[in-house]
Formats: structure tokens, C-alpha cells, sequence
């Protein structure tokens, strides 16, 4: 598998991570390797079955200075997501408190804070519905484990085709995509910003190409 780079240099490369594929090894970074050579270090991650924008460093120091970034809140990221049903507003804000078993790989909501448990924060926005569905925009304010997955199921709307978290619908992949990445250069001075738009396959498909970045 070739992946699709939508820039490099000598320090970073940022590329469309396809559903399915492992954000760090082994998986991205070995593709990365093969077709562009060198190192390439993982820095922010998407779970293995979502898709979308990301960006490599490809020196320790480019991802010590790009995992500060992240730290900082400074690198920036949009998804697009398909959940069943409709929120009850156009435009809100999910707050919850997670807690991430590992040994399930599976994330909770729960109700009081206790060791393992980590504030989780995301705004979203009501892009369209179509037939008991509605396509959402969404920024993390926070980035834990499965977060916008398991904040929207916690509310009856689970992500189409993530039967990990309730969905049955079973034609689709988790309908879930990073669709936007903006961070500064951990060099050059000047910020970095990519958008992509969803593969063409259900439940993309389901809404108009006008919705998605192009």
C-alpha cells in the first residue's frame, strides 16, 4: 500500500492515514519508510479503523518540538462523523468523564472522577440528516482514547458501523474521519494547514460533496 502525502520535507510528512491501518507501528510508519525512506516518528494517533489527515515527524527533534505542539493545544483537528439519530441541537458542546480499559480496548463514561478517569471536552456541529442520520463536524477540546466515538453512543448515537460501541449497522467501517489538521512548522515559521475529504463509499456517499472540504 502507497499512502497519499499531502506535503513533506526534511522534517515532517503529512499524509492520509486510510481506515484500517495502525497509526504507529506496525503500520503507518513502515509505509512511510518504504516509500519515502528514513524515520518516521508518530506524534498524535487515529484509532486503527478511522482514516484521515495526520503528520509524521521524521527527526527526534521534529517530534519532541511536535509533541509540544500537541501538548499545547497548538495542532488542531476537525472530524467528520456520521452518528445515527439527531442531537437535540443544531451546535453543543459534550462534556464527560472517561475511563479507558485497556484490557477491553474500550472506553466508559462514568460518573465520578477516580483513578484512570480523565475529563473529556468536544464541540460539534450539525452539518445535514438524511434518513436517521446526521453528518457531524467535530473539534476535540480534549484527545482521549475512543473519545468521540464513546461520547456520542453514551447518548444513543452511535457512530454508523462501530459495532464496538452499539452501532448496527454493519455496510460500513466506523463512520469517523479526520478531516482537518492545522499546527505549526516545528521549524520554519508559518502554520501548516490540510483538509481532506472522506473516501466515496457509504455513508460519505449518503450526503452532498458540498458538505466535505475539497
Amino acid at each position: 500500500m502507497k499512502p497519499e502525502i499531502l506535503y513533506q520535507d526534511k522534517h515532517i510528512a503529512v499524509v492520509v492515514k486510510p481506515a484500517g491501518v495502525m497509526s504507529e507501528s506496525p503500520g503507518m510508519p513502515e509505509l512511510l519508510r518504504d516509500s519515502l525512506g528514513g524515520q518516521f516518528f508518530c506524534v498524535h494517533r487515529l484509532d486503527a479503523g478511522v482514516g484521515g489527515v495526520m503528520v509524521y515527524a521524521r527527526s527526534g527533534q521534529a517530534a519532541a518540538r511536535l509533541s509540544a505542539a500537541v501538548a499545547q493545544r497548538e495542532l488542531t483537528k476537525e472530524y467528520l462523523a456520521v452518528v445515527q439519530g439527531r442531537p437535540e441541537q443544531d451546535r453543543g458542546v459534550l462534556h464527560d468523564l472517561l475511563f479507558h480499559d485497556r484490557g477491553r480496548n474500550k472506553t466508559y463514561v462514568v460518573d465520578r472522577m477516580r483513578k484512570g478517569v480523565k475529563e473529556a471536552e468536544l464541540e460539534y456541529t450539525v452539518i445535514g440528516c438524511v434518513n436517521d442520520s446526521s453528518l457531524l463536524r467535530i473539534r476535540l477540546h480534549t484527545g482521549r482514547s475512543h473519545q468521540i466515538r464513546v461520547q456520542f453512543a453514551s447518548r444513543a448515537m452511535p457512530l454508523l458501523g462501530d459495532a464496538r460501541y452499539g452501532s448496527k449497522t454493519r455496510n460500513c467501517g466506523i463512520a469517523l474521519w479526520s478531516e482537518s489538521l492545522c499546527f505549526p512548522h516545528p521549524f520554519a515559521e508559518k502554520t501548516m494547514d490540510f483538509r481532506q475529504a472522506p473516501p466515496e463509499v457509504f455513508p460519505w456517499t449518503e450526503f452532498p460533496a458540498n458538505f466535505f472540504a475539497d
